[in-house]
C-alpha cells in the first residue's frame, strides 16, 4: 500500500543516514560513501508523492567524503559540487562559497576567484533578502582574493630596485585596490563578526594615508550597538591607536572595555603595566583588580609576566603600607580557591623544577597573600637557599619581616 511504502522509506532513509554518520565519526569514508549511493539510488526508486528534498543533505555529506576520501580527486570534487550547483539551486551561492574555500584550501587562488566571480553574476528569480545577504557574501570574499593580489603587487614593488617606479606594477596594485575596498566596505557595513575583512580593509586605507576613514571604520567595528560583542573589534582598535601614538588615556579606555568582555585577553599585561605607571589612584586599583583576574584563568598560571606584576604591585603595596585592603578585597573573594589552584606543595616542586623565574615571583606572592609558614613559600624559600641564590634569601627575609601585612590581608 501506498502507506506501508511511506513508512518504509522513511525508515530506510532514517537507517541509511544513521550509518552514514555512524562511518563518518569513525572516519571510515570509503563505508559512507558506499552508503551514500544507496541513499541517493533509494532517493531515485520512491514513487510516493510525498516532496522531498535531500539535496542539502547530499551535498554536505558528499563534499565531506570527497574532502577525506584516499581515491578521491579534485577533478572529481569539482564535478560533484556542479552538479550540487544544479541540484540545490536554492543554495546555489553557499555551494559556490564552499566551493571556493576548498580550491582556496588546495591553493587553488586563481580558481577560487574565477568560481566568486561566475556566482556574482548568477540570478534565481526575483532577488530575495537571503540572496542578497548571500551574494554580498560572495562579493566580499572575492575583495578579500582582491586584498591578497594587491599585498602580493604591493610587496613586489616594495622589495623591487625600481620601487614605486614600475608604473604597470602599481597600476595593477592600485586596480585590486579599487576593486577590494569596494567590496570590504559593503560587507562590514552590515551587521556581524566580520574581523579578516575589517583588518585587511583597515591595511588598505592606513596604507595610502586615509587614517581618518580607518579610526571611523575600528571605532563603528566597535561601538555600534548593532554588532554583536567581539572582542577583537576593541584589539583592532587599540593596536590602530597604538601604532598611531594616541594618548595613554585613549589606549586605557579600549582596553578597559576589553577587560570586561574578556578579563583574561592576553593584552591584560599591557593594560596593567600602563595602569601601574598611572598616577591616578583608581587606576592602580584597577591594575590590581586586572591581574588578579587574569591569574583565575587556568592559560596563565604559568604565566612569569603576569605573576612578575602582580608580584611588583604587591610588594609596592606592602613596603608603603598604603592601599593593603585593595590585596584584602581581592583576596576574599580567592582565598578558599587559590592555594590549592595556585599554591600547592606539587606545584611548588614543578615550579622549581621548570622555571626559576615564575617560582620566585609566585613564591613572593604567596608569602604576602599565605603568610610564611605557606607551604609553596617554605618549599621555594627553602630550594632557594638551598641554592644559594641570593633572591630567594632576600625574598624569605622580605616575607618574614612584612608577615604583619599578611595578617591584615587574612583579617
Amino acid at each position: 500500500s501506498s502507506h506501508e511504502h511511506k513508512t518504509n522509506f522513511k525508515k530506510s532513509k532514517e537507517a541509511c543516514l544513521s550509518y552514514i554518520q555512524d562511518a563518518m565519526l569513525q572516519k571510515q569514508w570509503k563505508r559512507a560513501a558506499e552508503f551514500l549511493t544507496y541513499y541517493v539510488e533509494s532517493l531515485e526508486k520512491d514513487f510516493s508523492r510525498e516532496r522531498l528534498n535531500p539535496s542539502e543533505i547530499i551535498w554536505r555529506i558528499g563534499s565531506e567524503i570527497l574532502c577525506h576520501h584516499s581515491a578521491s580527486s579534485m577533478k572529481e570534487f569539482n564535478s560533484f559540487i556542479e552538479q550540487m550547483k544544479t541540484l540545490a539551486v536554492k543554495r546555489y551561492l553557499k555551494v559556490c562559497l564552499e566551493h571556493a574555500f576548498h580550491l582556496l584550501c588546495n591553493g587553488l587562488i586563481d580558481e577560487a576567484y574565477q568560481n566568486l566571480s561566475l556566482a556574482e553574476s548568477w540570478r534565481f528569480g526575483e532577488q530575495t533578502l537571503l540572496q542578497d545577504k548571500e551574494m554580498k557574501l560572495i562579493q566580499a570574499y572575492r575583495g578579500l582574493l582582491d586584498y591578497c593580489s594587491w599585498s602580493k603587487q604591493k610587496n613586489i614593488l616594495l622589495h623591487s630596485q625600481d620601487g614605486f617606479d614600475n608604473l604597470p606594477v602599481e597600476q595593477e596594485m592600485h586596480s585590486y585596490f579599487r576593486k577590494a575596498a569596494l567590496s570590504l566596505k559593503e560587507i562590514i557595513r552590515i551587521p556581524g563578526v566580520w574581523d579578516p575583512f575589517v583588518k585587511c580593509y583597515v591595511d588598505l586605507l592606513e596604507f595610502y594615508g586615509d587614517h581618518n576613514e580607518a579610526r571611523q571604520v575600528l571605532n563603528e567595528y566597535a561601538y555600534n550597538s548593532k554588532f554583536p560583542a567581539n572582542p577583537n573589534a576593541h584589539v583592532y582598535l587599540y593596536q590602530f591607536l597604538k601604532r598611531h601614538g594616541e594618548s595613554k588615556k585613549s589606549l586605557i579606555s579600549v582596553l578597559k572595555i576589553l577587560h570586561d568582555i574578556v578579563p583574561s585577553h592576553e593584552l591584560m599585561i599591557d593594560f596593567n603595566t600602563m595602569l601601574q605607571k598611572s598616577k591616578k589612584r583608581k587606576n592602580q586599583r584597577l591594575a590590581l583588580e586586572v591581574i588578579f583576574a587574569a591569574l583565575d584563568y587556568a592559560g596563565w598560571k604559568e604565566n612569569v609576566k603576569a605573576w612578575s606584576c602582580l608580584a611588583r604591585q604587591i610588594k609596592q603595596i606592602v613596603i608603603s603600607e598604603k592601599h593593603l585592603d585593595w590585596i584584602k578585597q581581592e583576596w576574599d573573594t580567592r582565598k578558599d580557591w587559590w592555594p590549592a589552584f595556585h599554591f600547592s606543595r606539587y606545584l611548588a616542586k614543578r615550579n622549581w623544577q621548570e622555571n626559576e623565574s615564575l617560582s620566585y615571583e609566585k613564591a613572593l606572592v604567596a608569602g604576602i597573600l599565605l603568610g610564611k609558614d605557606c607551604k609553596y613559600f617554605k618549599y621555594l624559600s627553602h630550594q632557594g637557599c638551598k641554592a644559594q641564590l641570593k633572591k630567594f634569601r632576600i625574598l624569605k627575609k622580605f616575607v618574614n619581616k612584612h608577615n604583619p601585612a599578611y595578617l591584615r590581608i587574612s583579617g
